[in-house]
């Protein structure tokens, strides 16, 4: 594994071999009295740096580097070895010389730039005053969910938690999994789901968190309140890494799920991969009646690792966070449809105080009254936006009995409220129009703010905060705005 160059996609090996490559491509149009010693460093530079990148592992984005760089070292290099007396026999004309150039020249500026639009993430420092710690844990529940081969749903649950600070060269934990293999397995499963070869994201497994795994609770704080967090439809738990590490950073325990046969790729302790069978069937009613089904299975899975926390809590498995969780302040949280699994699991357990629904559609049964705090944050919505999706998350919000919060952003589309923005090219219609960053820090910092109103009660000024990231509509007790 390499690390990027602060600020660039590419790490420092990966640039000597861009610098080493270019080098050996000007060779051939410098005066005279330049070559030998250029084409000498550019040789150098390039098959030192190109051997250091294949045996830490070639990243796909240097390929075409590499290629440039081996075809033009030969034309480079070759007069320094002739024992001609002419060395110039040895250049290519002119005219054929600079097509080939030009050639090796796309191919060089195509490996930075790919790196660019897809690059190694590379996750925001949390800003809260606690270093982070997370843990991976994995339950065997009897709850019925959909598609399931046996009696029960085996639950792969990331804790995120408030830690003890660590050294400086503690391990990290790596970006969707506990080992870079599983990230892997998961990266890939990614990429098939979203239609996408998958060495496109192949940069995902080299990446780094900032949680230390297994870190020590930290002893500052008491009991922390709890986040259950649902990913979106074949999303898996570790998509909202950022966002997790950034709530944990402020004194939130956050606990990603995994559901089973929905999550792109669920990889088990025992080494077996539960794949995803969620698919659509183009059929509108089709499609709504499974929504309905894969929502009911999530709403069983966030209640059954509600009651596993409050277990753990008590002292029952790994004792690592008991007594440090306070399962009275718990809020359901979850990214489109993981976000309507919110809505419904709020509606129906009351252990869960409040609901961060990020552009979530509700999905199932709509009648009843939520009684808990709502914060809906969607989409700058446009002609592409559902037309469905306003009026129904609007019915939701105006038939609670609390105040209720739908914060619309503008700038964003429907994955910038997860990690894609980090490593996905920056496409409007994909990711939103904002940097890299901003949707992170926005929704974190919209998230704080409502949990720290809701689960903690603290004197929040929650309208004026909220209403600083976008267009926000009011419902409940305080009116509409």
């Amino acid at each position: 594994m390499t690390s990027t160059l602060t600020g660039l996609p590419v790490s420092a090996a990966e640039a000597l071999t861009v610098f080493g490559a270019a080098v050996l491509v000007l060779t051939r149009w410098l005066p005279g009295r330049f070559r030998d010693a250029a084409a000498l460093a550019g040789g150098v530079l390039f098959a030192g740096s190109a051997v250091v990148l294949v045996v830490v592992g070639l990243r796909w984005q240097m390929v075409p580097v590499v290629a440039a760089g081996v075809v033009a070292g030969p034309f480079a290099l070759a007069p320094l070895f002739s024992r001609r007396t002419g060395r110039d026999s040895w250049r290519a004309r002119w005219w054929v010389a600079l097509p080939g150039s030009v050639v090796c020249a796309a191919l060089i500026a195509a490996g930075p730039a790919s790196a660019w639009a897809l690059p190694v993430p590379e996750f925001p420092e949390p800003s809260g005053r606690f270093p982070v710690g997370t843990q991976v844990m994995e339950w065997s529940t009897s709850s019925v969910g959909a598609d399931r081969d046996d009696g029960g749903r085996v639950l792969v649950t990331q804790l995120w938690y408030p830690a003890e600070p660590s050294a400086s060269d503690a391990r990290r934990m790596p970006y969707l999994g506990r080992t870079e293999a599983e990230s892997h397995t998961v990266s890939r499963a990614l990429a098939d789901y979203a239609g996408m070869p998958g060495f496109l994201l192949d940069g995902l497994p080299r990446a780094r968190s900032h949680a230390v795994p297994g870190a020590p609770v930290s002893r500052r704080g008491g009991r922390f309140p709890v986040v259950l967090f649902s990913p979106g439809l074949g999303g898996v738990r570790t998509q909202n890494t950022a966002w997790a590490e950034e709530l944990a950073s402020h004194g939130y325990v956050v606990a990603g799920v995994d559901h089973p046969y929905d999550s792109a790729a669920v990889v088990l302790e025992d080494g077996r991969t539960l794949r995803t069978r969620v698919r659509a069937t183009g059929d509108e009613a089709k499609d709504a009646a499974l929504a309905e089904g894969w929502t009911r299975a999530r709403v069983a899975d966030l209640r059954s690792v509600l009651t596993r926390l409050t277990r753990l809590d008590r002292g029952d498995g790994d004792g690592t966070l008991a007594g440090h969780l306070d399962t009275g302040r718990v809020a359901a949280a979850g990214h489109s449809m993981g976000g309507a699994a919110a809505l419904q699991a709020a509606r129906q357990d009351r252990r869960f105080d409040a609901v961060i629904d990020l552009d979530g559609f509700p999905h199932g049964p709509a009648g009843g009254q939520l009684g808990r705090p709502v914060l809906a944050l969607t989409q700058e919505i446009g002609p592409g936006t559902d037309p469905d999706y306003l009026p129904r998350l609007t019915h939701v919000l105006e038939a609670g009995t609390a105040t209720n919060y739908r914060l619309t952003v503008p700038g964003t589309a429907h994955l910038t409220f997860t990690d894609a923005p980090l490593y996905l090219p920056p496409i409007p219609g994909v990711v939103g129009s904002l940097d890299r960053t901003e949707g992170h820090r926005l929704t974190a910092a919209a998230s704080l703010s409502f949990l720290d109103a809701t689960l903690r009660r603290a004197p929040v000024d929650l309208p004026a905060a909220l209403a600083s990231h976008g267009e926000l509509t009011v419902y409940g007790a305080v009116g509409t705005g």
